[in-house]
């Protein structure tokens, strides 16, 4: 049976992508005289402010990855594969650059021009503008492979390029020639970058030598020397301290000061992986930093001795999330451990609320291992595979209990304080070999119940972090390794589960077991929803069972996964139970009916999944994906239709929240709204009043035209132009026009009347609309007028204006036919009120012309009672809903 995708969820949001190996591009604003830094997120790029960290665009995606990013004030540049594409207002692609035959990895704007070089030796220069190639140059990988690109500063069409096999080359890329060549050091150049200094740059190597050297006299002025590695990334300080920063592989970076010739400072494991990229702001104290690590951050150099510190920082997990949880009753927090060993918390409301509390370090477990010699990865723990979490009491005392890969000791965790906690939880006499496999937070949060490998199942006191006993006659519980492990709302029972494919009950205080229970297989996982008492437990066999733990019966089997179930959770009512599994599906159970209603695939295998304690958000984790992915869940926005899926149900893949269609999809798409563009109606309905939508100060000045010209009257006299040297003849009449020497002879002294009777085309077509019975053109006409032309146009309507009687019964009858239509009802109302106060006098001389006005004063009388009663209902409505005890 075909499929339509996913009928509850729908994706919303990815939450703790950042940043990649790709070096950062940095921009700046004129207008809002701001930085911004550029980081490729895989297929699309975002854009930081630098002040804040705070993420200000999303660009759209790309059909490849992003393997290289450059930005000029106007456009960002990105490179996926051998396309290079330019983005305008950090989203939308405005060009593409195609012409490359292998990978492109270099990226140089340069004014009017975007010069990039391939894998292949291709090095060429675009015209940013019409996307035409307006020069390309091919060099032999064998002998000059480009690695690095620069162009000097004040050196006008030139480029420098680097290669892997130590050679430098100076360029005219207008002239197409090869100014210079510079034999280089013997090694590999990895980065080119120009100092403040005019003619010098800084060259860094693939031996970890930093060069500065002076391109115009080819000499070299100063050396330095990292034992790191090669050189990732340099960048010089412009804000006074001659200061230039180095990048390595290990994720450290130096400092070295170019009038002393040493090295000031370093910050080590600034990252945890490479430094991608390093820039320090123009004319700031402020270095900016990215790495493969998932992060960047931001140095301010404030310290004494010219040293840096972390001024702001964006974090995600620098290896893929393993366990993920909401954290709290308000679902806003989701706790997520990773197997780069760290533990953060994201938030679905800011960036900015977000946590990181660390990485669990031997040092803070036991002071006695503090010996020196220790690396910084010795000192580390391994990776968290189970956690959990409780807000009871995590003002008081540590409310998260973390079990590490391979490792016994479970680590705790304070969460207000983002940072380790006290105790470190080990069972007394514990077998060597066995580890900590499952582990539960008690409902009140003064309790942790752990089970391990061995088969213990022991109760510890978070407060004291003191041993409480262990469940089991011979201090073990299962005869296997436990794997799941549950404890009710009100401390009465602990659940736990183990490879025996045994089910047992014991007496939380007393921890005697009372009742255990046969599986049909051993089971992977257990969940329970303390509220309604459900247990779910997976299995081996990819089977699902739930437990009543009241009636200590299973009451729901479910089979329908093709691997092994990943990770589990309950809506917040108990209604439904949704599960992960290997097979890359995500599917929801309803255990009411004890059917499956909604099932969907993804494109990598889901890890763990955690629905928000609101049940807002559906918060799940990948494989090889850094980030947490947010599903909204659509019944709470209006009625979703759920029925049991057949058991020949075909899921459709749902495309991962971040991440949109191909171009030519969107493309298609646009094209089919153009067409279907709804076009509201002039009036919606006979019975409704419209409005015109003109700005107020078209009509809303009519009546005090007067006052307006006597407030802008000018107070001296205007200046009498300049004599001309001579008069030429002009012909009367409105458009000016010479005269020539015969007209000017022939013609008589004595004007013609209809010279200066000549009328607008607002009165041509309001005497045409006495014929035609349509108003439309003459209205049209006034409401292309301003107010003082307006007032022009309602004067000449009187015989002394140059009009006639019938044309201020004409106005009349226009204006009984706007409010007849019910549209243009505020300038219908102006219209009048400035047409009685310039003609009343000569109108009330006019019986046929009174008549006309009598009719239209009814029909205004009319038209406000029906407004007037609607007003009053609605303000009766209003009034008592808001005095009303509902």
């Amino acid at each position: 049976m075909p499929a339509g995708g996913s009928s509850l969820f729908s994706g919303f949001r990815v939450l703790g992508l950042y940043s990649n190996h790709v070096p950062h591009a940095l921009r700046y604003h004129l207008k809002h005289r701001e930085f911004y830094v550029v980081t490729a997120v895989g297929r699309s790029f975002h854009t930081f402010n630098v002040n804040r960290l705070g993420i200000v665009a999303v660009s759209n995606s790309l059909p490849d990855d992003i393997t290289c990013l450059a930005a000029d004030r106007m456009l960002v540049f990105a490179a996926t594969g051998r396309l290079i594409s330019a983005f305008a207002r950090n989203k939308e692609v405005v060009m593409h650059y195609n012409g490359h035959e292998q990978e492109v990895r270099l990226l140089l704007p340069l004014g009017d021009q975007l010069i990039s070089a391939d894998s292949g030796g291709d090095v060429i220069v675009w015209d940013v503008q019409s996307g035409e190639v307006y020069l390309r140059l091919h060099f032999d990988p064998a002998t000059f492979d480009v690695s690095a690109m620069m162009h000097p500063s004040t050196y006008l069409n030139k480029v420098l390029l680097g290669s892997s096999q130590g050679a430098l080359q100076l360029w005219n890329i207008k002239t197409s020639k090869l100014l210079f060549t510079f034999a280089g050091w013997s090694a590999g150049v990895t980065v080119l970058q120009q100092s403040p200094a005019v003619d010098v740059v800084g060259v860094g190597t693939a031996t970890g030598r930093i060069i500065i050297h002076n391109i115009r006299l080819d000499e070299t002025l100063m050396s330095f020397t990292q034992d790191w590695g090669p050189i990732t990334s340099l960048s010089f300080r412009t804000d006074g301290p001659p200061t230039v920063a180095s990048g390595s592989p290990q994720g450290h970076i130096a400092f070295w000061d170019l009038e002393r010739r040493q090295l000031v400072t370093q910050h080590r494991h600034a990252h945890r992986t490479s430094i991608a990229g390093a820039t320090f702001l123009q004319g700031e104290p402020i270095l900016v930093t990215n790495g493969a690590d998932n992060a960047i951050k931001v140095w301010i150099f404030d310290q004494e001795g010219g040293g840096a510190r972390l001024l702001r920082i964006r974090q995600g997990h620098s290896a893929p999330p393993t366990t993920i949880h909401h954290h709290g009753n308000d679902g806003k927090n989701i706790l997520s451990a990773g197997q780069d060993g760290t533990l953060q918390s994201f938030s679905t409301v800011h960036e900015r609320f977000n946590k990181n509390l660390g990485h669990v370090s031997c040092w803070t477990l036991n002071a006695a291992k503090k010996k020196k010699g220790l690396t910084y990865e010795e000192l580390r723990l391994p990776a968290i595979t189970a956690f959990s979490s409780s807000v009871t009491r995590q003002s008081d005392w540590d409310g998260i209990v973390a079990c590490h890969r391979d490792r016994l000791a479970t680590t705790t965790w304070n969460y207000q304080r983002c940072t380790m906690g006290a105790h470190h939880l080990q069972p007394p006499g514990s077998r060597r070999g066995a580890i900590a496999t499952a582990v539960n937070i008690t409902s009140c949060g003064n309790f942790a119940v752990i089970g391990s490998s061995c088969g213990r199942v022991d109760v510890y006191n978070l407060q004291s972090g003191l041993h409480r006993g262990c469940y089991g006659d011979d201090e073990k519980a299962h005869n296997g390794v436990v794997r799941g492990i549950a404890t009710d709302t009100l401390n009465q029972l602990t659940l736990t589960t183990g490879s025996d494919w045994l089910l047992k009950f014991w007496r939380f205080k007393s921890k005697k077991l009372e009742e255990e229970m046969k599986l049909n297989a051993a089971p992977a996982s257990m969940k329970l929803h303390r509220e309604s008492g459900m247990l779910a437990l997976a299995l081996d066999d990819f089977t699902l069972v739930v437990v009543d733990i009241e009636t200590r019966r299973v009451v729901r089997k479910f089979a329908g996964h093709h691997s092994n179930i990943n990770d589990m959770t309950f809506s917040p009512d108990g209604r439904w139970l949704v599960t992960v599994a290997m097979d890359c599906t995500i599917r929801t159970w309803d255990l009411p009916s004890g059917s499956l209603v909604d099932c969907f695939l993804v494109a990598t295998a889901p890890v763990s999944v955690s629905l928000s304690p609101t049940g807002d958000f559906l918060a799940t984790a990948h494989v090889d994906s850094l980030g947490l992915y947010l599903w909204t869940n659509k019944s709470l926005c209006g009625p979703v239709g759920l029925r049991p899926l057949p058991a020949d149900y075909q899921p459709a893949v749902e495309t991962l929240p971040g991440v949109t269609v191909e171009e030519t999809e969107q493309e298609v798409n646009s094209e089919e709204e153009e067409e279907d563009v709804y076009q509201s109606a002039e009036q919606l309905g006979a019975e409704l009043v419209t409005l015109s939508l003109l700005p107020e100060s078209r009509w809303k000045s009519l009546l005090h035209l007067d006052e307006i010209k006597k407030r802008n009257k000018p107070v001296a006299p205007p200046a009498a132009p300049a004599a001309a040297p001579f008069f030429l003849p002009t012909v009367p009449g409105l458009t000016p026009r010479f005269a020539t020497q015969t007209e000017h002879e022939t013609q008589s002294k004595v004007l013609n009347w209809g010279v200066l009777s000549q009328r607008s085309d607002f009165i041509c077509t309001l005497e045409s609309a006495l014929t035609t019975g349509s108003f439309d053109q003459p209205l049209r006409l006034l409401k292309d007028c301003g107010p003082a032309a307006l007032s022009v146009e309602l004067n000449s309507l009187a015989p002394e204006g140059g009009g006639a009687r019938e044309l201020l019964l004409v106005f009349i009858q226009m204006i009984d036919s706007m409010l007849a239509s019910g549209r243009d009802f505020d300038l219908a109302h102006a219209y009048l009120a400035l047409f009685l106060k310039l003609h009343l006098r000569s109108l009330s001389q006019d019986a046929t012309a009174m008549e006309a006005l009598n009719h239209l004063s009814s029909r205004l009388e009319k038209g406000w009672a029906e407004l007037q009663a609607s007003f009053d209902q609605s303000l009766c409505l209003l009034s008592y809903t808001k005095s009303a005890l509902l």
